[in-house]
């Protein structure tokens, strides 16, 4: 009995011992931002509200450039073999050439010092423009030989679009090196520079690897479109019947397949067209008339080849194509 007192007076004194030793400790509560940081913040959002966000700069205006170790990154990147003169001049635009004598003639130095020894692109753009145009529709007949000269006509306007081209040159880091008066660069000067940067892998590297480069990068921009998004028809049904009469195909013959909804304000039909008593193609649509437009498309792109189902394009390279046969061969 008197060992357990022991032990509860030493608890006991211990326990009023931390106590103390509690109160006399001060916590000091650590903040995660600054005092000043509040108000500070609240006078940048106030300032950038007032003036708007400052101008872009151009990335040759940032620290740790190197013009020619990001021309030769460049070439690298795509695994490319350009000629890094030719790739240089590519990225020259005669704006930049004309902006630059400007200045420099405001700047007082004479007639002699102002000339730049630089070549523009003019003729590297004019050169991959054209080879862009052939290569484009030459693959369009290859790929789709049902295809009319207009949708074939259709197709390359729009791989050749001032957007897809702006699209492909920004994400190739090609905004970065070109050389232009103005920054942002304007959509026409990418797409010259882009041009021209065809047209030096062209002279460096030769026909069949700018094909590849064009296929890698410009053909693959038609994945996931349909045919009319890109080509406009007026008149589906017309167009269908010109076809078909081409074929010597029975004209289609339009008819009501299903409804639902036709008293309420959203109905739909189905319309299905019939030649010799078999189904060609059947399509929705709000009206009667839409329905039997939307069957003709459905129509048109099942004769061209180009449905939505269709046989994924070939972008291995010809190495790549060649290395099953010779397996199989090897194996029987």
């Amino acid at each position: 009995m008197a060992t357990g007192y022991i032990l509860n007076r030493a608890a006991l004194t211990l326990g009023i011992h931390c106590q103390r030793v509690c109160r006399n400790v001060s916590l000091t509560q650590v903040r995660e931002k600054k005092r000043w940081m509040r108000a500070y913040e609240h006078l940048m959002a106030k300032k950038l509200k007032l003036e708007g966000p400052p101008p872009p700069k151009p990335r040759s205006q940032k620290p740790h450039w190197d013009y020619h170790a990001e021309v030769q990154a460049f070439s690298i990147r795509l695994h490319e073999n350009f000629s890094l003169d030719l790739l240089k001049t590519a990225f020259i635009n005669p704006c930049y050439l004309k902006a630059e004598q400007e200045r420099r003639k405001e700047l007082g130095m004479n007639s002699e010092a102002t000339a730049l020894v630089l070549k523009d692109n003019i003729q590297l753009s004019e050169k991959g423009a054209s080879f862009t145009n052939s290569f484009l529709t030459d693959w369009c007949r290859a790929n789709f030989p049902s295809l009319p000269g207009e949708g074939v006509e259709s197709i390359v306007g729009h791989l050749s679009s001032t957007a897809i081209i702006t699209h492909v040159a920004k994400n190739l880091g090609i905004e970065d090196l070109t050389m232009s008066a103005e920054f942002p660069v304007p959509d026409n000067v990418l797409c010259s520079t882009f041009m021209a940067v065809i047209g030096a892998l062209q002279e460096s590297s030769g026909p069949e690897c700018t094909r590849l480069f064009l296929r890698d990068f410009l053909v693959t921009q038609l994945i996931g479109k349909d045919l009319f998004d890109i080509w406009t028809v007026v008149n589906p049904m017309g167009l269908l019947m010109e076809e078909l009469t081409k074929r010597s195909i029975t004209l289609p013959e339009p008819r009501l397949i299903r409804a639902a909804g036709a008293s309420t304000v959203l109905p739909l039909y189905f319309v299905g067209l019939y030649s010799d008593k078999k189904l060609l193609a059947q399509g929705p649509g709000e009206t009667l008339v839409g329905a039997e437009e939307e069957a003709a498309r459905v129509a048109l792109r099942k004769l061209y080849g180009y449905t939505e189902n269709h046989r994924p394009f070939d972008f291995s390279s010809p190495q790549q194509r060649q290395q099953p046969l010779i397996q199989s061969v090897s194996g029987n």
